[in-house]
Parts: structure tokens; sequence; C-alpha cells
């Protein structure tokens, strides 16, 4: 079983403590700064580390590490509430010189077929395309 616990700290300001770290969440509503990222935007955050880290493991199991990985993610809310995320796409911009294709995209596919359950959660609601682009440095 996994377990998070929220505190409200102030204002609409939370901290998340689960395992492994914190992480503040903000929706600031009065148009002051926001001190944490909103709950949408978490998303998008899983949905990116998941497959990062499912590809850098599988890159250094294949021996096709790169100098650098970034992930981007878009999506789109609906106009109707709860609005929730559509058209979602994933971006992963790997960059380096000599690149192993071959192995970077099988890693991208493994991550995005079988090993990542937060793309699985969100092609529950949503579709999502992936891009994979290749930076020279």
């Amino acid at each position: 079983m996994t377990k998070v616990e929220l505190t409200w700290k102030d204002n609409m300001l939370f901290e998340s403590e689960g395992p492994g770290g914190n992480v503040m969440i903000d929706s600031p509503q009065d148009g002051s700064e926001s001190k944490g990222l909103g709950p949408k935007a978490l998303m998008l955050t899983a949905l990116a580390g998941c497959g990062g880290l499912d590809i850098v493991s599988l890159l250094k199991k294949m021996r096709a590490e790169v100098d650098d990985l970034k992930i981007i993610v878009t999506a789109d809310l609906t106009d109707e509430h709860p609005k929730i995320y559509k058209n979602v796409v994933i971006t992963y911009r790997f960059f380096g010189s000599d690149f192993k294709k071959d192995k970077i995209q099988k890693a991208v596919d493994l991550s995005v077929e079988r090993y990542c359950g937060v793309l699985e959660m969100f092609r529950k609601f949503t579709d999502v395309a992936v891009n994979v682009e290749y930076i020279e440095v």
C-alpha cells in the first residue's frame, strides 16, 4: 500500500509527504505567487517522471546512455467541469552524439507500451501522443 499525507499550511498551500520526499501543492486564488505545483500539474509531472525513470533505467541496461534527457508534457483542459486533460503529448528530447537510436526507441516503446503505469492511467480518460527528438551536442 502507498500512503501520502497532506497537511494544510496556509491559504491554499498544502504539503504532501509521501514515500521518498515532500511536495508543496498550491493554487493561489488571490493572484499571489504560487509556492508549489497545482494538482493537475502534478499529474503531468508524474507522467513525465514515470517515463523518465523507466527510460533512464532501460538505457543503462542497454548501454545506450545519453548526455541528457528532457521530457516535455503538454495537455489541454476540457471546457466543462470537472476539467480534465485531453490532447496529451509527451516529447522525449534526448541530447548527445552518436545516438543508438534503435535502443533509445526500444526503451521509449517499452516504457510507453509496458512499464509506465501513470501513462496507462492517463489512457483511461484521454489519448496520449508520444514524440522522440534527438538533439546533437
